[in-house]
């Protein structure tokens, strides 16, 4: 036995059939009538969407060449289990993540070579400085926070990236609609048109950073950016003296998830624009697929600075390069409840001044 082919109705998705009366497909449910020409073009439309195809060509980094990575020592941190790397004439230091005591290792080896690093431009009295100006404008910071925070460590460390290339070509499909309105001396009338709506093209995305260390959150990198990378070189070890290097912990199998979420979203959001001229637009499908995807190793400059008060540890991050300070800070409960309340309060004004002249017109 055949089956039977069942439609969809394009508008809201009930079930449609042949009416024999107008000799039209009509749905019985928002009564939108269809051409049957129309309704095979869009059904044959939907058979040749493609599926998502996002994959990457993850084989990066180099090897380290003998006696290359003689010079590195690797170290450990016993309370959050971070492994850092700096050179050979780095004392026994602190984590610059938590601010423990690390332990000197053997020499370093088990991590693949980076393909680029961004030097460090800014020092560490800049980082310092940086500091004292993200606490200015702060309303809701404790009066008393900067000049009793005290900073513990300041640690210019390499954090490991991988940087995502590729050409994502996209196609979308968009339900719209069009609203009339007009009356007579009897009725109002509003005319609704329902429009199946494709748009295709091509994005080519170019380092797209993420960042390969557990220990640094992604929002808080994320917040560091962006990195100039015309201003990367090839790597070399020389770049490590006097700097810690962050041992990548997450590779780049792992960290594709995020590349594609992040590549993703600006794809559909430029999509997205240039859907224009309708009174509602809803995105119904879509795929991406990338050709020429390659992944690259980097490490960028940061400035960790870990700083303590009260009892409680609070971490800041420069960008190395830009000077860009990012980092939590603690909020002043009574200040935040009286700005709580001021602002409730000249809401609760506004919203009286409106209703005090809707009631006098």
């Amino acid at each position: 036995m055949a089956a039977i082919q069942e439609y969809k109705c394009p508008c809201c998705g009930g079930a449609i059939a042949f009416d024999s009366t107008i000799q039209k497909m009509k749905c019985p449910y928002c009564g939108t009538e269809f051409e049957m020409e129309t309704l095979a073009g869009y059904d044959n439309e939907l058979k040749s969407e493609q599926a998502d195809d996002m994959r990457w060509e993850t084989d990066t980094g180099g090897n380290w060449q003998e006696g290359e990575a003689d010079g590195l020592r690797s170290y450990v941190c016993n309370s959050c289990g971070g492994e850092i790397v700096g050179d050979e004439n780095t004392a026994a230091t602190s984590c610059p993540f938590c601010g423990s005591p690390v332990v000197m290792m053997d020499q370093f080896s088990g991590a693949l070579k980076p393909d680029y690093v961004i030097p460090f431009k800014l020092d560490k009295g800049a980082a310092k400085e940086a500091l004292k100006n993200h606490y200015k404008g702060k309303r809701l910071l404790p009066k008393v926070f900067k000049d009793e925070n005290h900073i513990d460590e300041v640690k210019g460390v390499y954090v490991p990236y991988w940087l995502f290339d590729a050409e994502a070509d996209a196609d979308m499909r968009y339900k719209a609609t069009r609203v009339r309105h007009w009356s007579d001396s009897t009725y109002d009338y509003t005319e609704t048109s329902y429009f199946s709506v494709r748009r295709s093209g091509s994005i080519g995305f170019e380092n797209v950073p993420v960042d390969g260390s557990k220990k640094m959150a992604d929002d808080l990198m994320e917040s560091l950016e962006p990195f100039d990378f015309t201003k990367a070189v090839d790597f070399q070890t020389a770049y490590l003296a006097g700097y810690l290097a962050d041992k990548y912990d997450v590779d780049a199998e792992q960290s594709i998830g995020r590349a594609n979420e992040r590549i993703r979203k600006t794809t559909e959001e430029a999509i997205d624009a240039t859907v224009k001229g309708y009174a509602t637009v809803t995105r119904e499908a879509g795929s991406i697929r990338f050709n020429n995807s390659k992944v690259k190793y980097a490490l960028f400059p940061v400035w960790i600075l870990n700083t303590t008060w009260n009892g409680k540890k609070y971490l800041f991050a420069m960008n190395g390069q830009s000077g860009k300070m990012v980092g939590d800070l603690p909020l002043d409960k009574g200040a935040y409840r009286k700005w709580l309340f001021g602002l409730t309060g000249a809401i609760g004004a506004v919203v009286y001044a409106a209703l005090f002249l809707i009631s006098i017109l």
